[in-house]
């Protein structure tokens, strides 16, 4: 019996060397991934950093100017001005419904219910708007 609990003791023994081996191995098998990862991360940091000084080094105001003047005839930039831009009496808004002396709602007077069109644009010729091309500036309606 005293070299039955021997051999268990033996082998339970063994067994968590075997373990600690294991755990050790896959520890420092760990440890070498993340000083890989570090060295990796610091790598892109830097790429990063040199990306970013690149980037404000080609976006500098004086630089950018002198393109817009060499580019002036292929890109046509000027500068921004009010009238570039749409005054709100230009947006053709659609126009109130028109008031119903029948009382039925989403009827007109003398309108036909098996006539109803399937889209409201569609009672209109199709403008809506949305699809109502703006005028440009200067230029009346």
């Amino acid at each position: 019996m005293r070299n039955l609990l021997y051999a268990l003791t033996a082998l339970a023994v063994m067994g968590l060397v075997f373990w600690a081996y294991r755990e050790n191995y896959g520890t420092q098998k760990a440890l070498k991934q993340v000083a890989k990862l570090q060295t990796e991360i610091a790598g892109l940091k830097e790429n990063l950093g040199m990306q970013r000084a690149e980037w404000a080094f080609l976006n500098r105001p004086s630089r950018l100017h002198q393109l817009a003047l060499l580019n002036f005839d292929k890109l046509k930039l000027v500068p921004m001005s009010p009238s570039q831009f749409g005054d709100v009496s230009q947006i053709p808004f659609a126009p109130p419904p028109a008031a119903d002396p029948a009382g039925s709602p989403g009827m007109a007077a003398g309108a036909d219910p098996a006539a109803k069109t399937a889209h409201p644009a569609a009672a209109g010729g199709g403008r809506t708007a949305l699809n109502t091309p703006l005028a440009k500036p200067g230029q009346k309606r």
